[in-house]
């Protein structure tokens, strides 16, 4: 029998000494991404050799335990979350490869000329679409370039559509960070992952919906001043409101995964129609716009709805994929030889005498899912008496009483967002093909995609084994005993931490990663909602992204002002720090005044 671990939170000393030690991995991806300019991939590398070395040599785990944490944030990371970040740009580049995303972008252009509502409709809502579906850097990159190409001045360009990809963000790339932030909670909280996210993506619905009411406002203000954003105040409201009734709704009666494309779509149409039977007295134009060529290609409507259509295709497929139209799929049992592999870690029907995984979990009771295969993980179980008892345990005080840690991997093959969205691209390819696309195409996209995340995957799947291994070493848990002495105003220094995890990685996923599972721990000590502090990490986090470095390079790619980052930077800091803040105090009203507006798991 493997040695048992029992967590200890002050290994050198003091809390607050461990707590510092316990830092080093993500200061070190810090200084490595933001000082030293290293890779991303090779930073995330040398962060998780640190994580790794001091969960073992201070913090006292087993070797084949912290090699099984390590292994197990590895391979969460590449399913599902990159299965889900390949299938997504893979569906963007074939939008892009077919037309789609051209004829799109001109229908847009051509719905006003005015320079305020251009804003709204690019930056805002079309932004919000692309950063649903692919999220990534895309969105600030293209909204960006097309607010240039539409005569916006660059460096104005770049700002708007940085401080617009703030709304969306959270449910980015078919709700990767939320997802990515249910999955590490679910086994601190002891519950099933998907409960978990549901409850952090409504948790988040009721938090982002009020900055999306007002991000419409705040980027006219910015770009023409107060009484010039009151002329067009219809198609601001417009925008904002339906925007954020779209993502509240969406993200607490569906999911994550359609939050933002869903409610993108809402705000264009909405804002569409308004301009049927509305357009603003006059235009304005900011001093340093130009005017720019009518665009000459005129695209006929069947050709700009069937451009539309494609990404309805994608909402359908994952719509039918989540409410589970697909149940008499989720009653097949799993192969006999399946069901040995994943007993015995052998092929065959031969099983182990002593299994070093546990039996596949049953099928949802409710009968709505596809099959789902989930397993204890190798090296991290003991079996007494033919069961699997988890090798790690949590202590006094992060849990009431010595408990068990669980370290167990889910294999949703069919109905997982990543399996959805590739069954969306290749419907979506069968009406371009009956239109005349190349057969290639689908191959195009399948390479431009594989070119452009080959690195990215690494870097996703090593900060997930970050994660892992500091949250089953006990190392989150010594910071979050530090955190906890800020006492009743931790939810406000909570939006700080989120804030300043994006920051530093350019990533909400990577924020939720590094920092919620230690939002969560310092809420249980603290007295707190893990829910409301986890989900809170994500909100503010986005506050973060439009100071970045690596979404402030891509802005000013996008524009041709590469080198002019450090100018962008300090056109948007302020709006970073303040809306930061903002959500610190929306943190502390629902911890402390509103605590109704918290989901129950």
């Amino acid at each position: 029998m493997a040695e048992l671990f029992h967590q200890t939170y002050s290994p050198v000393g003091s809390v607050l000494l461990s707590a510092f030690v316990a830092s080093i991995p993500p200061i070190l991806l810090a200084i490595c991404l933001a000082v030293l300019r290293i890779a991303p991939w090779k930073s995330a590398i040398a962060g998780a050799a640190s994580a790794f070395l001091l969960a073992w040599l201070v913090w006292g785990m087993p070797l084949g335990l912290t090699v099984a944490a390590a292994t197990h944030g590895m391979a969460f990371g590449l399913w599902p979350i990159c299965w889900i970040v390949f299938s997504s740009v893979m569906f963007y580049n074939l939008s892009v490869e077919s037309g789609d995303f051209d004829v799109i972008r001109r229908s847009l252009a051509r719905l006003t000329t005015d320079r305020r509502i251009q804003i709204l409709l690019v930056a805002f809502c079309f932004g919000a679409l692309i950063e649903g579906i692919a999220g990534f850097g895309a969105p600030v990159a293209i909204t960006a370039s097309m607010l240039a190409g539409l005569g916006f001045e660059p460096i104005m360009a770049a700002v708007l559509a940085l401080i617009a990809n703030t709304a969306p963000v959270a449910f980015g790339s078919l709700g990767i960070p939320v997802t990515t932030l249910g999955g590490l909670l679910a086994p601190m909280l002891g519950h099933d992952t998907q409960t978990t996210t549901r409850a952090l993506s409504a948790m988040v619905g009721r938090q982002l919906p009020f900055f999306s009411l007002i991000i419409p406002a705040y980027l006219v203000v910015l770009y023409a001043g107060w009484g010039r954003m009151m002329a067009v105040f219809p198609a601001v409201l417009t925008a904002g409101l339906t925007f954020a009734i779209g993502q509240f709704v969406v993200s607490n009666f569906v999911g994550p995964e359609l939050t933002d494309t869903l409610a993108a779509l809402f705000s264009l149409a909405a804002v569409a129609l308004l301009l049927k039977f509305w357009q603003p007295a006059d235009a304005y134009a900011y001093a340093g716009d130009h005017d720019v060529p009518v665009e000459t290609v005129r695209d006929t409507p069947t050709r700009v709805s069937r451009a539309y259509a494609t990404y309805g295709i994608l909402i359908v497929t994952v719509l039918i994929g989540q409410i589970g139209n697909f149940a008499g799929l989720s009653q097949l049992p799993p192969p006999a030889n399946v069901t040995a592999l994943l007993r015995c870690g052998q092929i065959g029907n031969r099983l182990c005498p002593e299994p070093w995984i546990g039996e596949p979990a049953a099928v949802d009771p409710q009968g709505f899912r596809f099959p789902v295969w989930e397993f204890n993980w190798p090296g991290a179980y003991n079996m007494v008496d033919g069961k699997p008892v988890p090798r790690t345990h949590r202590e006094p005080p992060v849990v009431a009483a010595t408990s068990p840690y669980a370290l167990t991997y889910r294999l949703d093959f069919l109905a997982t967002a990543g399996t959805l969205v590739l069954f969306a691209t290749f419907i979506a390819f069968v009406p371009m093909l009956a239109a005349g696309a190349r057969a290639g195409m689908l191959g195009v996209a399948f390479r431009k995609t594989a070119a452009q995340l080959r690195l990215p995957i690494v870097t996703i799947a090593f900060i997930l084994s970050i994660a892992t291994v500091m949250n089953y070493s006990g190392m989150t848990s010594s910071m979050a005993l530090a955190l906890a002495q800020t006492g009743w105003l931790f939810p406000f220094f909570s939006a700080w931490l989120g804030m300043l995890g994006v920051f530093l990685t350019g990533s909400d996923t990577s924020s939720n990663t590094l920092f919620g599972p230690l939002q969560a721990t310092t809420a249980k000590v603290s007295g707190l909602d893990p829910i409301l502090m986890g989900a809170t990490n994500s909100s503010a986090g986005v506050m973060g992204k439009m100071i970045s470095p690596q979404n402030l390079s891509v802005g000013a790619a996008g524009v041709g002002a590469v080198g002019r980052e450090g100018e962008i930077f300090a056109k948007v800091i302020f709006h970073s720090l303040a809306l930061t803040g903002l959500m610190g105090l929306l943190a502390m009203l629902q911890a402390y005044v509103v605590p109704w507006m918290v989901p129950t798991l």
